[in-house]
């Protein structure tokens, strides 16, 4: 969730290149909690929690925009394979809900939960983010999102957002250890699915608590840690400072998840080296580049990784906008007028982000936002995008991969910021 002077940056302030490590990769996975709960996630790898982003279509694209297969043809032997990718989609392991308010979801009729709650079978493993500030509302959010059906649940101590730390939630809290700890315990009592949290170094340079807070987690019974390495301070500016999830993972013993300026497989694989993380979450670079989670895959089988073409981008955000309108027309949740004007809306939101490197994007841009609704938006994206590909050999967009090899059966699932 944005707030002022904390909007989530589409760019990074001077971004550090960060070669491949020689030896290190994402994990093949890792396990949140114990028992007949535990939830093994494979990748290791997280789709970050993100208001106004991580609604069930993008999640499901995420999801399906992250396939990739090894096969006995990749440069990797197949024992490496059969090591290293160990779950049909190998791309995002764990997706993440926007972070939701558990005064609402506590306080709203059931039939509205759904607008907040609703996931696809095809969405597991996935994980509900809570935020607040009470205990015991927190404890009955947890209550709620358990019997809704979700795999696992986390507690969100790192939205900067003023009108969230303004009622002490998100990183708001991160000022109050003894209240924390509190919240754990309720949350804790509350629920036998895993019970996570994510959280930030601390509200600034001179109150770092992110080691403190990681151990008194570990102490109440948490399953894992997340740690995005920045103060509330910061915001989203300047560097992410890994060392702080390396002292986090040497002074606890639950998995521990790096987050923080994470654009691209190599600076995936440089933050496990440097920081001996159990997995990594991807804020950011998931709009901007829906492949990111199969690179990284792709990269720990074979040792390279695909970029996408212009041909792959075109199916890509042709993929997203034609979900939105489909979810829209099967939602029964608001009136039809107001569900497609959500829908071009959310189409314009996310234009900025997926025209991010096409050539022309900005005249691309220009149309989308001058349209009116989500068919003019589809109707614009395929005119500019079949005018460039015309223009050159359209034969070679044959033989592009095929990001997006969605069928109905994944579409037809049951019905059961970044924070």
């Amino acid at each position: 969730m944005a707030g002022k002077g904390f909007t989530v940056k589409k760019n990074w302030d001077n971004p550090i290149e960060h070669p491949m490590p020689a030896s290190a990769s994402v994990p093949a996975s890792f396990v949140i909690g114990a028992g007949s709960r535990a939830v093994p996630v494979a990748p290791a790898t997280v789709l970050a929690p993100m208001a106004g982003v991580t609604d069930t279509v993008f999640r499901r694209f995420i999801r399906h925009a992250s396939l990739f297969t090894a096969s006995t043809t990749n440069s990797a032997s197949p024992a490496s394979i059969a090591d290293t990718v160990t779950n049909q989609q190998s791309g995002c392991g764990l997706l993440m809900t926007e972070f939701t308010s558990a005064d609402g979801i506590s306080r709203m009729r059931e039939s509205k939960r759904k607008r907040y709650l609703t996931f696809y079978d095809d969405e597991h493993p996935i994980a509900a983010q809570l935020f607040g500030s009470n205990a015991q509302t927190l404890a009955e959010a947890a209550r709620i999102v358990e019997d809704s059906g979700f795999d696992t649940v986390d507690l969100n101590l790192g939205c900067p957002a003023k009108r969230v730390v303004g009622c002490n939630g998100g990183s708001g809290l991160l000022r109050d250890l003894p209240k924390i700890a509190e919240i754990f315990r309720a949350i804790r009592a509350a629920v036998t699915i895993p019970f996570t949290v994510k959280f930030r170094m601390g509200w600034n340079d001179s109150n770092i608590v992110c080691v403190e807070l990681a151990r008194i987690a570990e102490s109440e019974g948490l399953n894992a840690v997340a740690l995005h390495a920045r103060t509330r301070e910061q915001g989203y500016t300047g560097q992410a400072r890994w060392e702080w999830i390396a002292a986090v993972k040497d002074a606890i013993s639950i998995p521990v998840i790096g987050n923080g300026d994470i654009r691209t497989p190599e600076d995936a694989a440089a933050m496990v080296d440097r920081t001996g993380c159990d997995a990594v979450m991807i804020g950011r670079a998931a709009p901007s580049n829906p492949w990111i989670f199969r690179q990284i895959a792709e990269y720990t089988a074979t040792g390279s990784y695909t970029r996408p073409s212009e041909a792959d981008r075109y199916r890509m955000i042709r993929t997203y906008f034609q979900m939105l309108l489909d979810e829209a027309e099967a939602s029964q949740q608001l009136p039809r007028d107001a569900r497609h004007g959500e829908t071009a809306g959310k189409m314009k939101q996310f234009a900025s982000w997926f025209t991010h490197g096409v050539a022309g994007g900005a005249k691309l841009r220009q149309q989308i936002f001058a349209s009116k609704t989500g068919s003019a938006v589809l109707d614009t994206v395929d005119q500019f995008f079949e005018a460039r590909l015309n223009a050159t050999n359209s034969s070679d967009c044959e033989e592009e991969l095929a990001v997006f090899p969605l069928d109905d059966h994944a579409m037809a699932g049951s019905l059961t910021c970044e924070g």
